[in-house]
């Protein structure tokens, strides 16, 4: 069987599928080493048996197979969870991902196939986004979803929360970082199971595997993999959205932007890409306008303008052995910009602030908005939104418009510094 992009192969057995399964959890078989190992043997159980032989043959290291009671282990834990395994060759395996250079082999899905089938948008942005941000984000999603497009995100906090949010109903696609019982941010657990039951869950990442820094691009170019298109509606200079963004383009995926003020350290990266040739959008109907002829057009033929080779040629995301010449070499050169530092406790927790009055400020930017949608945005008491404004109006860091609208002070928008942004949460 040949891995290579295309239509898909009928679906393969549960014995072939738990060879696939214990191949890629081998010591150091990333994508493309997989792929050439299927080619190069016909077979992941017969590059099973020969791998040890080819590795010593080739003056590499020993390889560490996955055993089959480890993968034993992850196949009923998969199970008991109301996941499966679908490999890319197969029918419900997302159509735009298999053509991506580093597709995963297998992936680890929960909740209904026919949400990774439909055609998919991205909607990605800041995860301290502010309440005129989180409001474009649900509308977008929900007028993608009304057209007929799965809203795909990495369910995190901010941007992603809310486009997820507000497709529940019509189904949305979350691909997380880590194993499906190791969801980050813990708190939309609860999320999450809502959305598998009209939606989709996925992950290239074994059960029980906690995410750490460079696991958040491995999801971004799966984000954006999945997708025809990637939307951007907040993102700060060196934020994991950006990443996502230009894993897209180097995907052949269309780009759009949403702009922002020049005053708003949270608009810094979508105005940046819009200097850069991204898409101008200020609503769903400038994504469907540029997405229906692609899906109009044959199948198979669709899913890329140029491109289709990710960026893990410079930058790694994974340790490949290069048995073949065509893996890229082991060393760990960072995304530009970011460190792939990790950590045994796994990413920060970057929770909304306490503080109920740096919580609304953190809401705010320079565009007016009223305050039903920051106690919306907020999930805070009206008492609450009322006082914490209050003090904010003392302190002199807001101004009041007509209609009960509200913004930060230009001068206070001006002073205020982006959010860290991390590779290891976007």
């Amino acid at each position: 069987m040949s891995l290579e992009g295309g239509r898909p192969a009928p679906a393969l057995t549960d014995q072939q599928r738990f060879d696939w399964l214990r191949l890629i959890r081998s010591e150091n078989i990333g994508p493309r080493t997989f792929r050439a190992l299927i080619n190069h043997f016909g077979s992941a159980g017969a590059a099973l048996r020969g791998l040890p032989d080819l590795a010593r043959s080739r003056g590499a290291k020993a390889v560490r197979i996955c055993t089959q009671a480890e993968a034993e282990r992850e196949w009923d834990a998969a199970r008991r969870l109301g996941a499966r395994f679908v490999a890319s060759g197969e029918p419900d395996y997302p159509t735009a991902l298999r053509a991506i250079d580093t597709a995963p082999p297998i992936l680890c899905v929960r909740g209904r196939a026919e949400a990774l089938l439909r055609p998919c948008v991205a909607i990605v942005g800041s995860r301290n986004a502010s309440a005129t941000g989180q409001q474009l984000a649900i509308r977008m999603a929900h007028e993608l979803a009304g057209a007929g497009f799965t809203v795909v995100s990495g369910l995190a906090r901010g941007i992603d929360a809310r486009a997820h949010e507000a497709t529940l109903a019509s189904g949305t696609v979350a691909v997380l970082a880590g194993g499906h019982d190791r969801i980050y941010p813990a708190e939309h657990t609860a999320m999450l199971e809502r959305m598998v039951e009209r939606g989709a869950a996925v992950s290239e990442m074994p059960l029980g595997w906690e995410p750490r820094g460079r696991d958040f691009p491995r999801r971004n170019r799966i984000v954006s993999g999945m997708s025809l298109g990637v939307v951007v509606v907040e993102a700060a200079r060196k934020s994991g959205s950006l990443i996502t963004a230009r894993f897209a383009l180097e995907q052949g995926r269309e780009v759009f932007a949403i702009p922002g003020s020049p005053l708003d350290p949270r608009a810094a990266g979508t105005n940046d890409l819009l200097k850069q040739g991204a898409t101008f959008t200020t609503g769903a109907e400038d994504v469907i306008a540029a997405l229906q002829p692609l899906i109009a057009a044959e199948p198979g033929a669709n899913q890329m303008r140029d491109g289709g080779k990710d960026s893990v040629d410079q930058e790694q995301l994974w340790d490949e052995l290069d048995l073949f010449g065509d893996a890229p070499p082991t060393p760990t050169a960072p995304v530009q910009g970011y460190s792939f530092e990790e950590r045994a406790s796994g990413p920060p927790d970057d929770a909304e602030p306490a503080d109920p009055m740096k919580r609304i400020e953190a809401l705010l930017g320079t565009s007016p908005v009223g305050m039903d949608l920051l106690v919306r945005s907020s999930g805070l008491p009206v008492a609450t939104v009322r006082s914490a404004l209050l003090d904010l109006e003392v302190a002199g860091r807001i101004e009041r418009h007509g209609a009960g609208m509200l913004s930060l002070r230009p001068a206070e928008a001006a002073l205020r510094t982006a959010p860290p942004q991390r590779c290891d949460e976007p």
